[in-house]
């Protein structure tokens, strides 16, 4: 296995200048953060001594190049939600790979995309049936007419209780909140730079746990979304197989709107209308996030600053 590169030297915070959203995503003892065109994964190795102590924080670095990056077609509405998906099966599941065979280095367990994928496919597989089929199933014994609006409602009621029972259960989990912790650390260190913040551990700590374009608020702005559509559908009064074909022939769709609308609402955050639909969006987060330690913290602005040396670097060689 290659060396990974060593933690480069920090950028220099120009948040107010720079329009571009960053985002990121919590991985196996690290996070991984995505800019303009290049992302950065860090990871705090298992254990470290005296003579290894600059390899305590290794970083992945990469060139985001593939067409769902750069094809302007991916940037359009609706699409550039689907492209979103898409890049959080592509990229997250590549980070995941790295970070875990990172923490595995040490005990000679090396594992790959063929473990990784079929964990994914029996989670994607296992999350259908839970979040679609359940609450479809447990509907249709609580409303006699599951073609009405009534009907939906249950479903989509049912729905989130499920998936916000679901989160809660599996914080309880040690390896899962530690995950959730770097979640914080992913969120304030992107809070701070756009607040303008130095990217130091001391000023990030001060940052939000909370960010408005988080994946678990996109999540729910979703099940809202899933709502209106199947109430749409509702209309049609459609039978049972139209009814069930049609909560998964929608999900491009909702997908696509949810982006949409949690896109706006993070570009008004300051509009008061918008800042009172941000309340859920934000509370549900705290199911997904916990207080990062300040080790976490240094992970996330290491991994921040190093996909961000791309863009910089980029611009230098263009100057």
């Amino acid at each position: 296995m290659p060396l990974p590169e060593e933690v480069p030297t920090p950028v220099p915070v120009q948040a107010r200048k720079d329009p571009f959203f960053y985002g990121g995503q919590a991985v196996i003892e690290g996070v991984m953060m995505r800019g303009k065109r290049h992302y950065a994964v860090a990871v705090r190795l298992p254990t470290t001594n005296a003579d290894t102590l600059k390899r305590e924080i290794v970083v992945d670095r990469g060139e985001l190049k593939a067409a769902i990056y750069v094809n302007p077609i991916w940037k359009l509405p609706i699409l550039r939600g689907l492209a979103l998906i898409g890049e959080q099966l592509h990229l997250g599941m590549k980070s995941l790979i790295w970070s875990a065979n990172m923490n595995a280095g040490g005990k000679d367990v090396v594992i790959g995309k063929k473990e990784i994928t079929g964990s994914v496919a029996f989670a994607a597989v296992f999350g259908l049936a839970l979040f679609l089929g359940l609450p479809l199933l447990l509907a249709g014994f609580a409303v006699r007419h599951s073609n009405s609006y009534q009907f939906v409602i249950v479903e989509g009621v049912i729905r989130v209780g499920l998936v916000l029972g679901y989160l809660s259960a599996i914080a309880l989990l040690p390896d899962v909140r530690r995950v959730f912790q770097y979640h914080g650390a992913e969120h304030k260190t992107i809070n701070a730079f756009e607040a303008g913040w130095p990217l130091e551990v001391t000023s990030v700590r001060r940052a939000s746990l909370l960010h408005p374009r988080c994946g678990t608020g996109f999540l729910l702005v979703v099940l809202v979304v899933s709502v209106v559509v199947f109430s749409v559908v509702a209309v049609f009064h459609p039978n049972t197989f139209w009814l069930i074909a049609s909560r998964f022939l929608a999900i491009p769709l909702i997908a696509g709107a949810g982006f949409e609308a949690i896109r706006f609402m993070a570009r008004h955050r300051r509009n008061p209308v918008v800042r009172v639909l941000l309340l859920p969006v934000l509370g549900t987060q705290k199911f997904t996030t916990r207080q990062p330690t300040d080790d976490m913290l240094e992970v996330a602005i290491v991994a921040f600053n190093s996909a961000r040396q791309g863009e910089e670097d980029e611009a230098g060689a263009a100057a």
